[in-house]
């Protein structure tokens, strides 16, 4: 009897000890939360469209973008919907809404005004990538003197997952592990690092892009060729718009999706033949959904050129900001606030890392004067990817979504290389 007290006694130690199993949602079918989703973002463009009173003075502070994206990730913060459920829903937006968008916003685009737009915007592109390569051996040798738990041991190895993030995406991520072998537990705080770290700096873009004139004016920065870029497309579409019809919809729908398969079907192709080659992974060249968001754009740049443009008249760029809306409040539900207090340490290193690199591209952009336009989508372009980029553009103005995919394009690129380089600065900076 007494040695089955002192199992039992031990069991209830070990189950004390186990951590609490995750709250059960409110909300854990697919379909109900989408449905949750699609009545927020429409509750939000209400009360967007309110001409005055409370909602008008409410949202000439807070842009509706931002409540797109905030009020979603409430709703995953407080366990109102799963977390199976919010990543059901990205997947969807991501692989079927993003391609669509990205073709329809680049029907309208004038592909000779994109280029025009100059070398500024690649010079804050790689600013941004120079931002992070630096910032994450910056943060690690300060906290290595404030206080060296929080970079000790093999934790670099987890940062240079994070910088692979940051300057590419989630498959320059995903090489950054495999090369370090970075084990999962480690991965898993980062990714939490990666994702909070840089969602808040996203709501930070979207009140910038609110206030981007005046943001302009500190930069001293000539806008011109912006300015003209979307005058360019509003004057296009105000001079031929009508009203669409249901054949004009259903058209629209039918050539968007149409391309969207013909997107994956060649994308899926082309990365499984780049599989063959070990350098391909280096620059993400064997990553499907790369493939697909190239291709997407690349269609919409070639049917730009024939009478499939005229779509626009019809509102084809409005359906496609239609997607980027469901695809930021799909982002916002994958956001967990309360997530932000378990891993504080390497948080903060994550912080300070961001705030090196926000500090660094203003500096630049004041030097060059470049527009706070590629200020943002240059650095979305590396801490974002194509996913989001193209959401910061379009909250600039709609015309302007295709230089973010573009730009994050190129992040893809070069995300492996610069995560390396990161990962062995920081290996220095430590001794591992």
């Amino acid at each position: 009897m007494y040695e089955t007290f002192i199992v039992l006694d031990s069991a209830q130690q070990v189950l004390a000890k186990m951590p609490a199993p995750p709250p059960t949602p409110l909300i854990t079918g697919d379909a109900v939360s989408f449905g949750v989703l699609m009545g927020v973002l429409g509750l939000i463009f209400y009360t967007s469209s309110r001409k005055s009173g409370f909602w008008a003075k409410f949202y000439s502070h807070i842009p509706a973008l931002l409540l797109c994206y905030f009020v979603p990730g409430l709703l995953s913060t407080f366990h109102i919907i799963g977390e199976e459920s919010a990543s059901h829903i990205y997947h969807i937006a991501s692989r079927y809404l993003l391609p669509a968008a990205l073709f329809l916003l680049t029907l309208s685009i004038d592909i000779q005004k994109i280029i025009g737009l100059g070398w500024k915007a690649l010079a804050m592109f790689f600013a941004a990538t120079v931002g992070v390569m630096l910032g994450g051996p910056f943060a690690v040798w300060l906290f290595s003197i404030i206080n060296p738990e929080w970079v000790a041991g093999d934790l670099w190895k987890g940062f240079s997952t994070v910088a692979g993030s940051w300057i590419g995406g989630g498959a320059n991520q995903t090489a950054m592990k495999e090369l370090y072998h970075v084990n999962d537990t480690l991965f898993g705080t980062m990714v939490v690092v990666d994702v909070i770290v840089a969602e808040f700096w996203m709501i930070g873009l979207l009140f910038m892009a609110k206030k981007a004139e005046s943001v302009d004016r500190w930069l001293k920065a000539d806008t011109s060729a912006i300015d003209t870029l979307k005058h360019t497309v509003e004057k296009y579409a105000r001079e031929n718009e009508r009203i669409p019809s249901l054949a004009d919809l259903m058209i629209i729908l039918g050539i968007a999706f149409a391309v969207v398969g013909a997107s994956h079907f060649f994308g899926d192709h082309i990365a499984a033949w780049f599989k063959q080659f070990p350098w391909a992974k280096s620059y993400s060249l064997n990553s499907a959904f790369l493939w697909l968001v190239m291709l997407a754009t690349v269609f919409g740049i070639l049917f730009s050129f024939t009478r499939a443009r005229e779509l626009e008249h019809a509102g084809g760029s409005r359906l496609g900001s239609v997607f980027i809306y469901i695809l930021v409040g799909s982002i916002g539900m994958q956001m967990e606030l309360d997530k932000i207090f378990d891993n504080f340490g390497v948080i903060m290193v994550g912080v300070v890392w961001m705030l090196f690199h926000i500090a660094f591209i203003f500096i630049v952009a004041k030097i060059i004067r470049a527009p706070s336009f590629f200020l943002a989508v240059g650095s979305k372009a590396n801490i974002g990817g194509a996913a989001s980029a193209p959401v910061v553009a379009a909250a600039f103005h709609p015309s302007l979504a295709p230089v973010g995919v573009l730009l994050a394009i190129l992040g893809y690129a070069i995300g492996t290389a610069g995560g390396y380089l990161t990962g062995e600065m920081m290996r220095l900076i430590v001794g591992g």
